[in-house]
């Protein structure tokens, strides 16, 4: 692309995620998954062989979805909606990848369970909690009695958070099985900041956005990643077992706050000072997202698409939108 790529100037209550082959959008009331399916005479036992690619048709499923901050006002306050917002996306992001799975499967094939993805959702957040908060710490206290103060300690552990989740993303970008998945990433983002910027949803259209968005759940990580170091900051150095219980402990707190802080810059981003601050998690997104093809962009809007028919996300409330998913 010889011109440099737009970007939208304002914030829509719209956020997605890449699944397998395909895309998960939300809105206010609906979420959809659009996963383009292998075509029949490509399985081989049921599957779709590793070194193929999906050639069939455009699968779209949608469900409505009722925001867990509406089940109490408590839950609707600032840094607590986050949580509560930030757990039903999880929840939605496991589905819509269970769904992406079992679609590139022939009907012959056994779908997966949902003890096999409770399974899953139960690993993975183990291993980000374990890694990115329990690791550090540990490491730390390692070292603990030659540091000279507190200062130093939450210091040297949040340098090293941050570290390694740099790391972390860093092998990531370098897997190969991962780089359709990032390439999806990059059409969701591309079709939302086309939707953002009012113009019609179509794949050539959308080709002309930026695959970062200021939105994007790699910026939100990176937010974590440095709040985390205010927050565990004042707690000052007791034993190592009430470290590392703080840090388990401190996840839900520090994930509301970073919600807040995102959620303002999204809808802030059009000043130049915000642009600058959010500037380096806007970086890290070249290691998540990959430029996408047309047919990818056109399975992204499909999935864009499937919302609108069944809502106008730009008439929600003031009130459905507090506990709204701000991840692109």
């Amino acid at each position: 692309m010889s011109e440099s790529p737009l970007t939208a100037q304002r914030d829509a209550p719209v956020g997605g995620q890449a699944v397998l082959e395909g895309v998960m959008m939300r809105g206010v009331s609906t979420w959809a998954v659009a996963v383009r399916k292998p075509a029949p005479e490509q399985l081989v036992d049921g599957k779709l062989p590793r070194s193929s690619l999906p050639e069939g048709e455009i699968a779209v499923e949608s469900l409505p979805v009722v925001s867990w901050t509406r089940r109490s006002p408590v839950l609707r306050r600032p840094v607590v909606r986050g949580v509560v917002a930030l757990g039903q996306s999880l929840n939605i992001g496991f589905n819509a990848l269970s769904i992406s799975a079992n679609a590139q499967l022939g009907e012959e094939q056994k779908e997966l369970g949902g003890a096999a993805w409770a399974a899953t959702i139960a690993a993975a957040l183990a291993l980000a909690v374990g890694l990115f908060f329990v690791v550090p710490v540990a490491l730390t206290s390692l070292i603990k009695d030659r540091l000279d103060s507190a200062f130093l300690f939450w210091l040297v552990e949040g340098v090293l958070r941050t570290g390694i989740f740099l790391g972390y993303l860093a092998v990531l970008s370098r897997q190969r099985e991962l780089r359709r998945v990032f390439e999806y990433h990059g059409a969701e983002h591309k079709v939302i900041a086309c939707y953002e910027a009012g113009l019609a949803l179509e794949p050539e259209t959308a080709r002309r956005f930026s695959r970062l968005h200021p939105r994007c759940g790699t910026s939100f990580l990176l937010v974590v990643m440095i709040v985390a170091i205010f927050v565990f900051a004042p707690l000052g150095l007791p034993a190592w077992y009430l470290l590392v219980a703080t840090r388990i402990l401190g996840v839900p707190l520090i994930a509301g706050i970073s919600f807040e802080l995102i959620k303002w810059a999204g809808r802030n981003r059009a000043k130049g000072w915000v642009q600058a601050i959010m500037w380096p998690g806007m970086q890290l997104q070249k290691l998540t997202t990959r430029e996408p093809d047309l047919a990818q962009l056109t399975v992204a809007i499909a999935a864009l698409q499937a919302v609108l028919d069944v809502e106008d996300p730009r008439e929600a409330s003031g009130e459905d939108l507090l506990g709204m998913e701000v991840v692109a």
